[in-house]
Parts: structure tokens; C-alpha cells; sequence
């Protein structure tokens, strides 16, 4: 493979408006999505980095001018990166050098992984591992950078009408009724202000505080009866677990903005129960949410 033979390699995605097929139009987002590698991950304390598979989907835009990009640069690009300890504000250098080499306007970057912490049980000193779902976001669009972690926080939600009800027929009638859970799933979506210092960790603390009835990795007789007694301590509706969300996560001056989205997956009914909300930034998330499948768990 000679230098000469390289430059005869034709170029496709480099080929002016001639060569475009359909409309001249800009696209928004072009590149590539779900390639794979170890990436190592800071965690708090000084604590050593967690190695974890992830998945990265990176893309930039692309003017009306130009017929398409190199793909395989997304991917070449991110490479050189591959061996950085990945915060949210990692993402900034990443999308600057997206866009100085490739020549785009705008870039997106999105970390899909999956992270562990230890739990220990609730009365008997067990431990195991909880995965909490997780992705870092960066965007990059007329020179301002903005960071996005999305988490996923599994818990479970015994319904407060189920509890007075059963709690009725005991009373007046000496009938045992067992009042309804089922286990539960909050997607919080935060822009941080900045590029301050936030772990995954603090994203559990703030659910773990909020909500409480956390599923639980493992258990023995005496953990799953605290577990019980937790729920009667915290039965909550989904509007009561998007409120209490609401109230922790707008404490914490490392994020600017948030939505919060959760879904009680209701054993009493065949369908889901729902809730979502948004801080209210004014310029912020304004969107709503319909892709609650994707919280079923």
C-alpha cells in the first residue's frame, strides 16, 4: 500500500452536491451508533476507575453541500480516547476534535454502560451487586457544551389505596387482604450546570433518599420481612414518586435541569401506571415522554 495508491482511492462521502442523491438538504445527526469497547469510568472517593463495556453512538452533522461523511472516523476518533477516565465532561474533548477534523457544525456523543455498586441487605449483612442502567450524553453545537446522564433506578411501589383497603377488611371484617406492589422503574434525565464533579453514585444516593424501597440484590427470611415493613413505611402512588424526585434532585446545585420519568408496573391491573415531569427550566427539557416500554423491568 504506496502513498500514491492511497490518494486513488476514490472518495465518496467527500463529493459535492453533484453526487447527492434525493434533497440538498442538511441532515442532523449522521454517524455511527452502538460500537463497542471497555471504557473505564470515575468513581468517587479516589476509588480505582471502573472497567465497563459500553456502548457509544457518536454522530455529527452534515451540511446541504456535502454528500456524506467518513463513517469509520466517528469510530477512529473515539479510539484515541479509549483509555481516558470517563466523566460526563470527558465528552467535550471528544466532540471539539468531531468537529475540528470532520468539519461539522454540531456533535452528539451518548455512553450507553451499565455500573455496579455494592448492596448490602437490609438485616442479615449480605452482600451483592446492584446494575444500575446508565448513559453519559455530551452535545457540542456553536461552540457550547452540554452534559446529559440519564439513570435508571429500580424500586418497589405498594399502592397506598390497596394498604386502606386491606387494612379496612381487617378492621371491620378480621379478613387477612394483601395489599398490591409491584417493582417499579425511575429514568431521571439530568443536564448538569457546568461540568462540576457527579458520579453515578450520586444519582443512586438521590433515588435511594427519595423512594427508599429499593429491589434488593440479596436477601435472607429477615431481610425479606424488613422489606415489607419498608413498604408499609413508604407505599407511595407514581405521582408521589416523581414528586419526591422532583424535590431531591432540584436540591443538588450540580444539575441544571431534569426530567424525571417513572412507571409502576402495576400487578392489580394489566396495564401501567405513569407519571413524568420536568424542572421547568426556562429554555430547558420541554418535552414530554411516550416510550415507556422501555421502562418495563
Amino acid at each position: 500500500m504506496t502513498p500514491e495508491y492511497r490518494a486513488s482511492l476514490p472518495d465518496m462521502q467527500n463529493e459535492n452536491a453533484p453526487g447527492i442523491d434525493g434533497g440538498a438538504v442538511p441532515i442532523l445527526q449522521v454517524g455511527m451508533s452502538n460500537f463497542r469497547l471497555p471504557l473505564k469510568f470515575a468513581r468517587p472517593d479516589g476509588a480505582a476507575p471502573a472497567t465497563l463495556e459500553t456502548s457509544v453512538t457518536g454522530t455529527v452533522s452534515l451540511d446541504a453541500r456535502h454528500k456524506g461523511i467518513n463513517m469509520s472516523r466517528i469510530v477512529r476518533i473515539f479510539y484515541e480516547f479509549a483509555e481516558e477516565v470517563f466523566t460526563p465532561a470527558t465528552l467535550e474533548k471528544i466532540l471539539r476534535k468531531y468537529l475540528a477534523e470532520i468539519g461539522s457544525s454540531r456533535a452528539q456523543l451518548r455512553l450507553e454502560f451499565s455500573y455496579p455498586i455494592p448492596q448490602r441487605s437490609l438485616r442479615s449483612g449480605l452482600v451483592g451487586y446492584q446494575y444500575y442502567d446508565c448513559a453519559f450524553e455530551g452535545v457540542l453545537e456553536n461552540g457550547a457544551f452540554r452534559a446529559f446522564v440519564t439513570f435508571d433506578f429500580v424500586y418497589s411501589s405498594a399502592c397506598p389505596c390497596s394498604a386502606e383497603l386491606s387494612e379496612h377488611a381487617r378492621r371491620s371484617r378480621n379478613i387477612l387482604g394483601i395489599p398490591h406492589s409491584q417493582r417499579s422503574k425511575a429514568r431521571v434525565r439530568a443536564e448538569l450546570a457546568g461540568t462540576p464533579e457527579i458520579f453515578v453514585e450520586d444519582f443512586k444516593e438521590h433515588c435511594l433518599r427519595a423512594l427508599h424501597t429499593e429491589t434488593q440484590a440479596m436477601v435472607k427470611r429477615e431481610d425479606e420481612q424488613a422489606f415489607a415493613e419498608m413498604n408499609g413505611a413508604y407505599y407511595k402512588f407514581v405521582e408521589d414518586a416523581a414528586r419526591e424526585l422532583f424535590a431531591e434532585f432540584d436540591a443538588d446545585p450540580r444539575i441544571r435541569d431534569f426530567q424525571i420519568v417513572c412507571a409502576h408496573l402495576e400487578s392489580l391491573h394489566s396495564h401501567d401506571a405513569v407519571a413524568v415531569l420536568n424542572k421547568g427550566v426556562p429554555g430547558g427539557i420541554s418535552e414530554g415522554f411516550s416510550d415507556f416500554k422501555s421502562l418495563i423491568c
